[in-house]
C-alpha cells in the first residue's frame, strides 16, 4: 500500500469519528432542549393553575356591607379578571340559605352561633376563624332630641324603639345586655337585620334603635350614637369560613386572606370594628 493510500484511509476514519461525535452532541442538545421545553410548559401550567380568576360569592352579615364592599373592590383590583359578588343580610337567614343549598364560596357571620348552623351541617371547609369583633351602640335621631343617655332610657314608654330580632346576632346581643341590666322594653318592631333596624331611625319611623357601632359610624350624620357600658358584656365575635361546596376555592381562600391581612384589618377597624 502506497503512502498516499494510507493517508487517504486515515483521513476517512477521522472524518467518520468526527461525524459520529457531532451527531451525538446534536442528540444530547436535542434532548436537553426538549427537557427545557417540558419544564417551561410545566411552569406555565403551574402558574396558570395558581392564577386567581372568576367569580367568588360571599355571604356576609349586614353589618359588614360597607367594609366588605371596599375589600371586594380591592380584591378585584389586585386580581384582574375576578368578580366578587355579595349577599348581605341577617346571619341566621344567610346560614339557612347555605345549609339549604344556596351556592356560595365564603360565609362571614356576625356570631359564632350563626356560623355553627353551617358547621353543624358540615357545610364549612375547615375551621372558621374570628376576624373582627363588634360592639353595640344606641342610634338616636340626629341631635338626640329625646336626650337618650343610657340603655335604661329606652324603657321610656313614650319612645319608639326598634331592636333586631332575637335570632339575629345584634338582637341576641341586645337581649343579653338588657337581661344583664334587668331591664325590659317593648320595641315597636323587631327587624330581621341590623341595617333594617337602623333604617327605621334614619327614616324617623323610630326614635332609637340598638345597633352596632359600625352601623352608627356608616350612617354618618343621619343618626347620633350613644354608648352604654352594658355593651361591653355583649360583644360579638365575627367568624369567617370557606364553604365546602365552593366553586372557586382559590379565590375563596384569597378573599379570606385579604380580610385577615393587615390591609383588610385596617379597612375593618377604620369602620369601627374591634380587632379579634
Amino acid at each position: 500500500m502506497t503512502p498516499s493510500v494510507r493517508r487517504t484511509r486515515r483521513t476517512h476514519r477521522i472524518l467518520q469519528v468526527t461525524g459520529a461525535s457531532a451527531a451525538a452532541l446534536l442528540a444530547v442538545s436535542a434532548c436537553s432542549s426538549s427537557d427545557d421545553s417540558s419544564g417551561s410548559d410545566s411552569s406555565a401550567s403551574a402558574s396558570s393553575k395558581d392564577k386567581i380568576s372568576g367569580t367568588v360569592t360571599v355571604f356576609a352579615a349586614a353589618s359588614l356591607k360597607e367594609s366588605f364592599t371596599t375589600l371586594g373592590e380591592q380584591f378585584e383590583k389586585a386580581h384582574p379578571g375576578t368578580k366578587v359578588t355579595f349577599s348581605f343580610g341577617g346571619s341566621d337567614s344567610l346560614a339557612a340559605s347555605i345549609t339549604g343549598g344556596a351556592p356560595a364560596d365564603v360565609f362571614a357571620a356576625a356570631s359564632p352561633k350563626t356560623m355553627k348552623i353551617v358547621t353543624d351541617k358540615g357545610d364549612a371547609a375547615g375551621t372558621p376563624s374570628t376576624f373582627v369583633r363588634n360592639q353595640l351602640e344606641i342610634a338616636t335621631l340626629p341631635g338626640n332630641p329625646d336626650k337618650v343617655a343610657s340603655l335604661k332610657d329606652l324603657t321610656n314608654k313614650d319612645l319608639k324603639v326598634v331592636l333586631c330580632a332575637k335570632e339575629v346576632p345584634c338582637g341576641a346581643a341586645a337581649d343579653k345586655a338588657l337581661t344583664a341590666s334587668k331591664l325590659k322594653l317593648t320595641p315597636v318592631s323587631y327587624e330581621q337585620d341590623v341595617k333594617a333596624a337602623l333604617t327605621k331611625v334614619e327614616l324617623k319611623e323610630a326614635d332609637a334603635a340598638v345597633v352596632y357601632k359600625t352601623d352608627v359610624h356608616a350612617a354618618g350624620d343621619k343618626v347620633e350614637g350613644v354608648e352604654f357600658p352594658e355593651s361591653t358584656d355583649a360583644i360579638n365575635d365575627y367568624p369567617i369560613a370557606q364553604l365546602k361546596d365552593s366553586k372557586n376555592s382559590a379565590a375563596a381562600k384569597a378573599f379570606i386572606a385579604l380580610v385577615q391581612s393587615a390591609e383588610g384589618q385596617k379597612v375593618l377597624t377604620s369602620a369601627g370594628f374591634l380587632k379579634p
